[in-house]
């Protein structure tokens, strides 16, 4: 059984004053450039207009309408159809390949499950409805969900007390995600760098036709890096022989997975998905705080420095 996570965790206090902090208009134009834009029955989007009301103090100024404002003699606001969808989709992988260590010293699991956290702080500061979906080779269970962040953590965390017992099936989860008739529902897959093949990933750009996806990938440790001479294979529980462990080998493995990951990034990109890969919870949280930042500076999204983070952006 894995332990539970506290709430000393540092990265989940950040997550929840991340839901608190952002204001509504920055939730809503962040998660906006996230998903890509579509119709929605929601107020604040740049379609269709919904009515007109005068301005009133806390509303944003793009949001004022000149032709109207000066036909009326006083400032007005035009509340348009909003442009983003009403319902997330979190698809978390719960094989025991999950428990696989990352350098900082937490587990995969703990790493997806935060990098979700993340999502739903936003959508559910956005009003959005949320799913949770979870599976490995034995189910696939959606679990219910009603109410706010609080509510949220609570269900995120009875999938997780779990005993992690059985392998993956990622298949299935994609094929779940083929099966969402939810049309442009935005969809957010956690896994680890090693969930996604070539079949995985021809699944992933069918997916993304109709949806805009996330992938949350989680980067374990380097097993042939000299600091890890005691990591253990999870399945079998041998430790890899000392000679093999050296600079070389360390290196010819971040090169492979940098390989992939960039692959991976370019592959989902082209389809109009994003990736989001770290190795840490901080490193994750920075990720999402990056993305978010970029999208408020309306430079769209890019990669960020370094090796261990990707974007990608809905074209």
């Amino acid at each position: 059984m894995t332990g539970r996570m506290t709430g000393e965790d540092t990265i989940r206090r950040k997550i929840e004053a991340l839901a608190t902090t952002l204001t509504l208009p920055t939730v809503r134009r962040a998660m906006g450039v996230i998903e890509g834009e579509h119709p929605s029955n929601r107020r604040f989007g740049s379609d269709d207009i919904m009515d007109i009301r005068p301005y009133e103090p806390g509303d944003e100024a793009r949001r004022i309408d000149w032709h109207t404002s000066a036909r009326s003699g006083r400032p007005m606001v035009v509340q348009r159809q909003r442009q983003v969808t009403s319902r997330v989709w979190m698809l978390l992988d719960t094989g025991k390949e999950m428990t696989g260590a990352c350098e900082s010293g937490e587990q995969a699991w703990q790493v997806a499950a935060n990098g979700l956290r993340m999502f739903a702080a936003l959508s559910l500061r956005r009003s959005d409805d949320i799913s949770l979906v979870c599976a490995d080779s034995s189910s696939i269970t959606r679990a219910p969900f009603h109410g706010g962040f609080a509510q949220f953590e609570g269900m995120l965390q009875r999938a997780l007390d779990q005993a992690w017992a059985h392998p993956r099936n990622m298949d299935a989860l994609l094929d779940y995600a083929r099966r969402i008739t939810d049309r442009n529902a935005l969809i957010v897959l956690a896994t680890d760098e090693h969930a996604i093949g070539d079949r995985q990933l021809a699944s992933l750009r069918t997916i993304a036709r109709f949806h805009p996806v996330v992938l949350i990938d989680v980067a374990t440790i380097n097993p042939f890096t000299a600091r890890h001479r005691h990591v253990a294979d999870a399945d079998t529980g041998r430790r890899l022989p000392a000679f093999l462990i050296n600079t070389t080998s360390a290196g010819e493995v971040d090169t492979h997975r940098r390989y992939l990951a960039a692959q991976l990034e370019s592959e989902l990109h082209a389809g109009g998905g994003m990736l989001m890969r770290a190795p840490s919870s901080q490193a994750m949280f920075d990720t999402f705080i990056h993305t978010i930042s970029l999208s408020l500076a309306g430079t769209g999204l890019s990669s960020p420095t370094g090796p261990t983070a990707t974007h990608g952006r809905r074209a």
